[in-house]
């Protein structure tokens, strides 16, 4: 059913008079009978009857004011909720990144952003799968790599490097490696190159070269390297960020590292003028900023 039809009932409903409504609507009176007539023979029911005092509602009529009146309420609170959004951060934003970013970088600032937003529900979606985010999988990403899509925002957060750690209790039993030679002597914790979406890491990976028969252990996230670690399984090779929120690691062999890795944030085009994604790209912006001068204050 047209809702413009319907909005000219309800103004005629509302005012009694063809005269009055036609007025409230900046429109012809002969129009607007038009318009009604054309309701009515759609339906098709009497909607009204002329009276000395001006139109009165039929049986039908009453019920299609119910509902038309409905409508208008719902159409109304809709439109108050999306001016809101712009001004309001409230609602669900949906953050895809890595297992490991997500889980020993994002959620240990996440406190402040809630205090700071407590209408705002993120939905972390935590993989290493690169969702598309011009195809809405997501509202906005972390990844390890410049995104390459020419329809996305991008600013950079900040570079990682992959170095190596290991726990103390390792380090006490297995000795602790002088250089990359004595590393092929211990077992070696890591993703494998060929997932690593940065190419500085997986030359860095290809550097650290693992012989055949050295002991290794491959895990398809940081988070799961760290665990490895962290129960004294070898010698990890992750980002540099992990160290900064985990204290009981060592670093092993400091003077190796591989090369910068950047970390981008990005978002579609569309969503630039979202309110929630504004306030969480803002937000992540300045940890990353606190986070890059406390590297420097090192």
């Amino acid at each position: 059913m047209d809702w413009d039809k319907l909005r000219l009932f309800l103004a005629v409903a509302e005012t009694g008079r063809l005269s009055l409504a036609a007025q409230r609507l900046f429109m012809s009176q002969s129009a607007l009978s038009r318009q009604i007539a054309a309701l009515e023979a759609e339906l098709p029911a009497k909607l009204f009857h002329r009276h000395a005092r001006g139109l009165l509602l039929t049986e039908q009529g009453n019920m299609l004011f119910e509902a038309a009146e409905s409508m208008r309420k719902s159409l109304e609170t809709a439109s108050a909720r999306i001016r809101d959004t712009k001004d309001i951060a409230s609602g669900e934003l949906r953050v895809t990144t890595t297992v490991g970013f997500g889980t020993l970088w994002l959620a240990p600032k996440l406190p402040r952003f809630f205090a700071a937003y407590p209408q705002l529900n993120l939905n972390l979606m935590l993989e290493e799968r690169v969702l598309d985010l011009a195809m809405r999988e997501a509202d906005c990403a972390i990844r390890m790599q410049e995104p390459s899509q020419a329809d996305l925002i991008r600013r950079m957060l900040m570079n990682t490097r992959l170095r190596l750690y290991a726990s103390q209790a390792f380090l006490a039993s297995s000795g602790e490696p002088r250089d990359l030679y004595d590393l092929k002597r211990v077992r070696l914790i890591s993703q494998h190159f060929s997932a690593l979406k940065s190419v500085a890491g997986a030359l860095y990976l290809r550097e650290l070269a693992m012989p055949d028969d050295q002991q290794h252990m491959i895990v398809n996230n940081y988070y799961g390297v760290l665990q490895g670690v962290r129960n004294s399984l070898g010698i990890g090779v992750m980002p540099d960020y992990i160290s900064y929120h985990v204290s009981d690691l060592v670093q092993v062999l400091p003077e190796h590292a591989s090369e910068r890795i950047p970390i981008y944030f990005a978002y579609p085009v569309e969503l630039r003028d979202s309110c929630k994604l504004q306030v969480f790209r803002d937000f992540v912006l300045t940890e990353a900023r606190q986070f890059v001068r406390g590297q420097d204050g090192n």
